[in-house]
């Protein structure tokens, strides 16, 4: 186990996929990774636990990426894990570096000096928002007006608790994207889709669209995919062909 100390310079940038897209749309997935780099060693966990859902959201990036080609849109994605750096969470938030994450302890997080959290902050959360502010600035500046979607995916069981939903749409400030893509997963598919479910912005999950969409007025929305329903390439792809049409048909609905 290594904490990462004072010796980590290097900085970890977003990963931009069709950054030539002539949609609006842009797909953002904070935890597309389960990657720790060397200077944090293992943070301490197990082979297990860096694969399972606390490191990262598995299916979150193979279904963005089915998206981002069926929408022509841009995709950005963060390339380490978040138990590194959390970059949906603010530096002040304890989730930003999390010392436990639902039932697991992270022996590399736990304690941290404030050092270290400044140092993680400035190899990981800033470059990446950095990176995501200047994309969407040009697009911007190119008359493409943004409309934000972050794709996230979640555990079918939580402490213990079962949950029924399967498709979550979350909003803060602005709830109009997400109210229409709601009415449009209710009327072209059969998933139980809910509305801030199984999070909502009072549990501290809409940072990235605080930040990026709402100074801007930006149409934006948070997508949740329990992960049982995207475990494996196949039904990414799935996924993928049942939610882009939803996605679109909201977007246009928006600009009707």
């Amino acid at each position: 186990m290594n904490a990462g100390g004072q010796h980590k310079a290097a900085t970890h940038p977003p990963v931009v996929e069709n950054a030539s897209a002539a949609g609006r749309i842009v797909l953002v997935c904070e935890h597309a990774s389960n990657h720790i780099p060397a200077p944090w060693g293992d943070l301490g966990l197990t082979p297990d636990q860096r694969t399972a859902h606390i490191a990262w959201d598995p299916g979150a990036l193979g279904l963005a990426r089915g998206l981002a080609s069926r929408l022509d849109a841009v995709l950005v994605h963060a390339p380490v894990s978040r138990l590194v750096y959390d970059c949906n969470r603010a530096p002040d938030m304890p989730g930003a570096m999390p010392a436990r994450s639902e039932i697991h302890d992270i022996p590399g997080n736990a304690s941290l000096p404030s050092e270290e959290r400044a140092a993680r902050t400035a190899s990981v959360y800033v470059p990446f928002h950095d990176g995501l502010h200047a994309l969407l600035m040009g697009r911007m500046a190119r008359g493409l007006a943004p409309v934000i979607v972050t794709i996230h995916s979640f555990t079918p069981v939580y402490f213990g608790q079962p949950r029924a939903v399967e498709f979550g749409v979350i909003h803060d400030a602005d709830d109009r994207l997400p109210r229409a893509i709601l009415a449009e997963a209710q009327a072209r598919t059969t998933l139980l889709a809910m509305l801030n479910e199984p999070y909502s912005a009072k549990d501290d999950v809409t940072h990235t669209l605080r930040l990026h969409a709402t100074p801007y007025g930006l149409p934006n929305a948070m997508l949740e995919i329990r992960n049982d329903l995207i475990a494996d390439a196949p039904a990414e792809d799935r996924m993928a062909d049942l939610l882009a049409p939803v996605i679109a048909a909201a977007v246009a609905a928006l600009q009707g």
